[in-house]
């Protein structure tokens, strides 16, 4: 559960600083601002059902949104985003950044724990005296 936990108050950071940002004159700038508003939402539903819902979907919804808003960034950084071209610099940024790393490996990590696909079952005892049958 603990990992969890990180989870989400990592994908809860990087929602704080995109509303922050938001309220900053990012909501002024088409595509971006609705983008931004959407993260801060987003970002507050999964940290809730990360801690609240103990299923496979919310780490891999944390993951996504990890791996889309640092995505996003790295475009904004590199050849522009919907004209916005983000450089490296500021508090805000780093803040966000390391978040969305520390989402995606937390929640990678809750993900391979909570894997549907991996059995639950604990192999059978077979030492004598515990159900073994020996002649």
């Amino acid at each position: 559960m603990r990992i969890r936990v990180l989870a989400a108050v990592a994908v809860l950071v990087s929602a704080v600083v995109h509303l922050k940002l938001w309220f900053d004159g990012f909501r002024d700038i088409p595509m971006i601002g609705p983008a931004f508003m959407l993260n801060a939402v987003a970002g507050l539903v999964i940290a809730v059902a990360l801690v609240v819902w103990r299923h496979w979907v919310p780490p891999l919804l944390a993951v996504g949104f990890g791996v889309s808003t640092l995505g996003a960034f790295l475009i904004s950084a590199t050849v522009g985003l919907y004209g916005v071209h983000e450089m490296w610099r500021g508090a805000w940024v780093w803040t966000a950044a390391v978040s969305e790393v520390v989402t995606i490996l937390a929640a990678g990590l809750a993900l391979l724990e909570d894997n549907p696909l991996r059995s639950r079952r604990r192999p059978r005892d077979r030492t004598p005296g515990r159900g073994a049958n020996i002649h």
